[in-house]
């Protein structure tokens, strides 16, 4: 392990003033994973939102549900696999210059107002880009550490409060758009198992400052259709959970969610939110509908002003020029936050190697497949793969 490289976090004010530019975010491909959860090169677990019945026992169905087990490490293949497809379909290769999933950004986004949190990312250098993964071990450590807490008197077990986020969702989407749907469907949506297995992932092309970035992230659903028209902004909708504001402190509680509420849209250009709030006992009392734009300045409007969301930007801005400085060989390396630290760290853990972030059907992708669809210098294609070959691996069908 070599010595750690750091990335002066404090003064946060430092980042303040900077105006970092942000390419709005468009999707460029998708994928969904199935009620197997087996991938599939299509929108066919894209979901419509339909307000549910309140109020709503988020309890209900607790025993019976279908649970997904992500103690696998399944690193960046199914992103990797919709990359596949779409340089394919482009006969191109992706010109970016980092790759991941939206939870890895939104943890460094929101480092300047996470004193406490604790991650570590492995990142490994391929063809010019940056590709960066979550620690899976340490995930599983912090997931263990959270739930083997000594309960608060009276409060609900964790496991518990994680379902109603899902049943949340369950009581508030459709499969088909709400004109396809009979009113029978829509009012027994309570009665549903309730199920994490399929999901809907966006794929994404952004970018901060001189950064460019692609990011895949799951969406929880549409507002109305989704325009066939690649690349034009999409109703997009996202679906969260918190207890009712009934004191001065889970107002302070709410607020810092926001946070991340906020940052979670914002990457994959999701322009509304809508937060279900509910009692301690899991009921849903009521909905409201936040512009994710508009929330950055709600906060600094607040007396609180626990977090600005330019400082986010500006420093994911910053954070990311500097790891293209520093992350320029091939090999595996982590990034780390350490709770309270005044610094990110970032060092080499293998001399070579991916460390099996990137999968091997990338690989093959792209050192010998792709090669073979891109022009040659003399502007004549180049047809040393076979027609069949090509195809194959282009367009991968679901297992």
């Amino acid at each position: 392990m070599s010595r750690p490289n750091t990335f002066s976090i404090h003064p946060i004010n430092k980042f303040s003033n900077l105006g970092a530019a942000v390419r709005r975010p468009r999707e460029i491909t998708c994928f969904s994973f199935d009620e197997d959860h087996k991938y599939r090169q299509d929108d066919s677990s894209l979901r419509y939102y339909y307000a549910p019945l309140l109020p709503a026992d988020l309890n209900k169905g607790f025993d019976s549900f279908r649970n997904l087990d992500d103690t696998a490490d399944d690193h960046l293949d199914g992103l990797l696999q919709a990359l596949i497809h779409y340089e394919g379909e482009k006969k191109a290769k992706l010109d970016t210059d980092f790759v991941t999933w939206r939870g890895m950004m939104t943890k460094i986004m929101i480092v300047p107002f996470s004193n406490l949190d604790s991650w570590e990312m492995n990142a490994t250098m391929f063809q010019d880009t940056i590709f960066i993964e979550e620690n899976h071990d340490k995930k599983l450590d912090n997931r263990q550490e959270q739930y083997g807490q000594a309960p608060v008197r009276g409060a609900m077990s964790q496991d518990l409060m994680s379902y109603w986020g899902y049943k949340f969702e369950a009581i508030s989407l459709l499969n088909q758009h709400w004109c396809y749907t009979d009113r029978k469907n829509i009012e027994t949506r309570d009665d549903l198992q309730v199920s994490n297995y399929a999901q809907y992932c966006s794929i994404v092309r952004t970018g901060f400052g001189k950064s460019k970035v692609v990011i895949g992230g799951e969406v929880d659903a549409v507002k109305d259709v989704k325009p066939p028209e690649q690349g034009v902004p999409v109703n997009w909708v996202e679906l969260k959970t918190t207890s009712e504001l009934v004191n001065e402190k889970e107002q302070t509680k709410y607020e810092r969610k926001l946070l991340k509420f906020w940052a979670q849209s914002f990457l994959l250009g999701v322009p509304k939110i809508i937060v279900g709030f509910r009692d301690q006992q899991g009921w849903l009392q009521r909905l409201e509908e936040l512009d994710t734009q508009t929330i950055p300045d709600k906060i600094l409007k607040s007396s609180r002003r626990l977090w600005d969301g330019q400082i986010c930007i500006n420093f994911a801005s910053v954070f990311l020029e500097w790891l293209k400085s520093t992350i320029t060989t091939e090999g595996v390396w982590r990034i780390r936050k350490r709770e309270k630290s005044p610094v990110l760290e970032v060092f080499k853990l293998e001399e070579s190697g991916t460390g099996n972030i990137l999968s091997d059907p990338f690989i093959e992708w792209r050192t010998t497949i792709l090669p073979g669809l891109l022009p040659v210098p003399n502007g004549e294609p180049d047809l040393k793969e076979k027609p069949k070959d090509l195809h194959r691996i282009a367009d991968p069908q679901p297992p």
